[in-house]
């Protein structure tokens, strides 16, 4: 017998919701075939057998919370399609006595999950899979592990100073079960409410939301760009950009050209913060926030400031694609150095976005509206659109926030700027 266990997805994932068993019991299974979709924070993945024979037994069902690591199904490697079968007539029988084997199953699975009850509450701590690799070879519970990241992410040189230290506390892991018994199901007895659990990515956003903004000094500023030259400029070249490049000239590109200019000049909104330290980037993977029925995601265009106009447009046009029909990978939304959100597209004419963690920098745009400004000494109607710029104060000071929204707003009423400094 093998055991399907969820592996390591990636550094920010421990657990994860089982969405749809692709395999039942009793099918067969080829190694390297998917036997599940797993609902994770981020993206739906679909979890691979790494064994070839017929699938036992599910140890977790549709809707159960998994940690990295857990054996979710049992397959039996000398078992065939063919003798499933066999199967069928007991299992009548257990179907009937389900609800109560449930129940006596549990002091059962208490044993082994007794052994590994330190290693489930680890696994909702979140550290890189070399920390993880790292912390079993030496024995280390990961919650007893002390962290610089402000994330509160465990990384391998966390691990190796914990190594050396005097052991913690036996008392500090209790604490795990207790949050777990928190989420209790809410009863209303009211048939005009009603109870609808978050999906996991709902649950993580709004966790992160709160944590960011609990543990970043965040401020945000705001500017207004005339749009006018970028409208006029469109206008001249939609046509013969669409027949060239098969891809519309949307505005997103210029305002990723002119964050990327004005990353260029202040680059600590290109950084991160860990621990005490300022990791300054020299690259430019810019996030463009996505809506989906699910929630929001913020996929990444990797080194945006060597992509074309129409290469940024096709990018980002296909991770959008990506996004609203669940096909993201994870590898389209890890990292990312700076985030570009448009409430615009929904009408909003002003906000204040929160930081996309770990980045200390994300820019708002809004809806565009015609309003009369004045262009000398005259009264113009004017296409204007209200920026906002939420920062990390921490390592941001305001005059490189309010520097920064006067680049780009200076790039996007002159764009002939963009192809020299975007």
């Amino acid at each position: 017998m093998a055991e399907v266990k969820v592996p390591e997805l990636a550094e920010s994932i421990s657990e994860g919701s089982i969405a749809q068993w692709l395999k039942q019991p009793g099918d067969h299974v080829e190694k390297g075939e998917y036997v599940l979709e797993l609902e994770t924070d981020k993206v739906n993945v679909e979890i691979i057998s790494d064994y070839t024979g017929t699938l036992s037994e599910h140890l977790a069902e549709e809707g159960d919370t998994v940690q990295v690591g857990q054996a979710i199904a049992i397959v039996d490697e000398n078992g065939s399609a063919a003798a499933a079968p066999k199967a069928e007539a007991p299992k009548v029988e257990e179907a009937k006595a389900e609800p109560f084997k449930a129940e006596q199953a549990a002091p059962a699975k208490e044993a082994p999950k007794a052994e590994a009850k330190e290693s489930s509450s680890t696994q909702q701590v979140i550290a890189s899979p070399a920390a993880r690799k790292l912390a079993r070879e030496k024995g280390i519970d990961l919650t007893q592990v002390p962290v610089a990241d402000p994330l509160g992410r465990v990384r391998v040189q966390d691990v190796e100073a914990a190594s050396n230290a005097p052991a913690a506390p036996a008392a500090a892991p209790k604490q795990a079960p207790a949050a777990k018994q928190a989420a209790a199901p809410v009863e209303v007895n009211d048939d005009r409410i009603e109870v609808v659990k978050m999906t996991r990515r709902r649950q993580t956003i709004a966790k992160r939301l709160v944590q960011v903004q609990s543990e970043a000094a965040m401020l945000t500023t705001f500017n207004e760009v005339d749009l006018s030259a970028v409208m006029e400029l469109r206008n001249r070249h939609k046509d013969s950009f669409v027949k060239t490049n098969d891809v519309k000239l949307g505005f997103m590109s210029f305002f990723t050209k002119a964050v990327i200019g004005a990353l260029k000049k202040y680059p600590l909104l290109n950084a991160e913060i860990q621990g005490d330290h300022i990791l300054k980037k020299n690259f430019y993977d810019i996030g463009v926030a996505v809506s989906t029925d699910e929630g929001l995601v913020v996929p990444v265009v990797r080194d945006a400031d060597r992509k074309s106009f129409a290469e940024i447009e096709k990018n980002i046009s296909d991770l959008a694609v990506k996004a609203r029909n669940n096909k993201l990978g994870l590898s389209d939304l890890s990292g990312g150095t700076f985030t570009i959100t448009n409430g615009g597209t929904f009408g909003s004419l002003l906000s204040t976005p929160i930081l996309n963690a770990p980045q200390v920098g994300i820019l708002g745009m809004h809806t565009i509206k015609t309003r009369p400004i004045a262009v000398g000494d005259q009264i113009e109607n004017r296409p204007m659109m209200y920026l906002a710029l939420s920062y990390d104060h921490r390592i941001v000071d305001g005059k490189e926030a309010v520097g920064f929204l006067v680049a780009i707003k200076d790039m996007l009423e002159d764009p002939e700027q963009l192809l020299l400094q975007g």
